[in-house]
């Protein structure tokens, strides 16, 4: 039985995947990648999901009990996990990393641009690069698109 004493809890300690150390739960915060999602099973289930800064990161509720986390642009913020009651049962940090594995950055001048290499390069956008390499990547896509319909 949880008292109310305990009724704020870290979400690490609600979440359905690898626990985390006590010692740890506090200050370890949930990594996603930027323009990423990453599911967010809770044992509790979530009536409402607050995020501090939602231009950092997006968390919408597929079910009480799974959350979608969706990293928006990189830096922390928190999210808060409210009950049906609005009581809060989990706050914890949230940090937005730049995914690193397999991407390129290539820098012309001031004009930075990202490329994806797996095994080939290709364009990417990425927040920060320069904005007529982003506007090509994306017209690029829609051509593909429209193409393809």
């Amino acid at each position: 039985m949880i008292t109310k004493r305990l009724a704020v809890l870290p979400l690490a300690a609600f979440l359905a995947l690898p626990a985390l150390p006590a010692a740890a739960a506090d200050s370890v915060p949930i990594s996603v990648k930027v323009n990423m999602a990453r599911i967010l099973r809770i044992n509790a289930p979530a009536a409402t999901v607050i995020v501090g800064n939602p231009g950092v990161a997006d968390v919408t509720i597929q079910d009480p009990q799974t959350l979608v986390l969706t990293g928006k642009s990189y830096g922390q913020t928190n999210l808060i996990v409210l009950d049906a009651m609005g009581n809060p049962i989990a706050d914890t940090l949230l940090e937005v990393v730049q995914q690193q594995a397999d991407t390129i950055t290539v820098y012309q001048g001031s004009a930075r641009t990202t490329l994806a290499c797996a095994p080939i390069c290709q364009p990417i956008i990425m927040m920060g690069d320069d904005p007529a390499f982003s506007s090509a990547a994306v017209a690029s896509s829609n051509l593909v698109r429209s193409a393809a319909q």
